[in-house]
C-alpha cells in the first residue's frame, strides 16, 4: 500500500490526514451496507406481496358431482348436468332416482339436467333449472339469446328405442313435457357462502359476493379470455373458471 505524505504538514497532521479518510472510508462502507440491507429488505417484502397477489388455485376436497357441470338452487335443490355425451349417459344411469326431475335444451347438443328431489321442486326451481340446462347447450355456443327447455320425470326417459338407435348422449322422451319457452340464456358468478367461486342460474335467488352477469355472444370474448379476465377479479387461477364456464364466447355483465 502506497501513501503520499505531504512535506508541508508534520507527521502528526499526516496522520491526522490518513485518520479522517479511513473514518469517512469506514462511514462510506457501513453506509453501503446498510443501504444493501434495506435493500434486501424491501425485495422481500415486494416478494411476499407478489406472492399474496398471485392468483391461487383452491385446493379442497371436491364431492362426486363437482365432475359435472352443477349449482344449487335458491332452495338449496342440486343441479348436475352432463359436461358431454358420455357424462350425459353416466348421469342419467347412475345418478338419477326416481324422485329427481330430467331437463333438456330443445337444441341438438346440450347437457342431460338432473335436479335432485325435483319432484319436490318449486316453479321458481324449475325455472332456474331450465335456465341452467339452457346456458349448458349449444344455444351458448351458437350465441343465442334464449332457447325452448321441457323437463320430464325419470321413468320418461329412455336409452331404448323402438324406432332404432339412440347415440351417447342422447335420450328417448315419452309422454308429456313441461315447457320453458324462449329461456333466457345467462348466468351469475361470484363468491358464495363457502367462500368459493360459484356459478347459479340468472334467476337464482342465492346470494353471491362481488357477483358478475355473463352472457353469450358472437362478438364477445372465448372461454380461456373471459376465465383469465375472472381470474383477475377473483384472485383464483383461471382453471377454476375453465371447468365452470359454458363453450363459446361470452360477455360479462356488471350487476347494479
Amino acid at each position: 500500500m502506497n501513501l503520499t505524505l505531504f512535506y508541508n504538514k508534520s507527521v502528526h497532521e499526516n496522520a491526522a490526514h490518513y485518520y479522517q479518510l479511513a473514518k469517512e472510508s469506514r462511514e462510506k462502507t457501513e453506509g453501503v451496507k446498510k443501504a444493501i440491507e434495506e435493500t434486501k429488505k424491501e425485495m422481500a417484502a415486494a416478494s411476499k406481496s407478489d406472492k399474496n397477489k398471485k392468483q391461487i388455485k383452491m385446493k379442497r376436497e371436491r364431492s362426486w358431482y363437482e365432475k359435472f357441470h352443477f349449482a344449487s338452487t335458491g332452495e338449496g335443490k342440486l343441479m348436475i348436468g352432463g359436461r358431454n355425451a358420455q357424462q350425459n349417459d353416466q348421469l342419467f344411469s347412475k345418478h338419477t332416482d326416481q324422485n329427481d326431475l330430467f331437463f333438456h335444451a330443445d337444441i341438438q347438443g346440450a347437457s342431460a339436467l338432473i335436479v335432485k328431489g325435483g319432484a319436490e321442486a318449486s316453479e321458481q326451481e324449475k325455472l332456474e333449472a331450465a335456465q341452467f340446462a339452457a346456458c349448458f347447450s349449444n344455444a351458448w355456443k351458437n350465441g343465442n339469446a334464449s332457447v325452448d327447455v321441457y323437463c320430464v320425470k325419470p321413468e320418461q326417459v329412455s336409452k331404448h328405442s323402438p324406432g332404432g338407435f339412440i347415440a351417447a348422449g342422447a335420450f328417448a322422451i315419452t309422454g308429456e313435457r313441461q315447457w320453458f319457452r324462449a329461456t333466457k340464456l345467462m348466468l351469475r358468478i361470484g363468491i358464495g357462502s363457502k367462500g368459493t367461486i360459484e356459478i347459479v342460474p340468472a334467476l337464482s335467488k342465492t346470494k353471491l359476493e362481488k357477483d358478475l352477469s355473463i352472457v353469450p355472444t358472437l362478438s364477445g370474448k372465448d372461454k380461456g379470455a373471459i376465465a383469465k379476465s375472472l381470474s383477475k377479479r377473483f384472485g383464483v387461477h383461471s382453471d377454476e373458471f375453465l371447468q365452470i364456464l359454458p363453450n363459446g364466447k361470452t360477455k360479462t355483465l356488471e350487476l347494479r
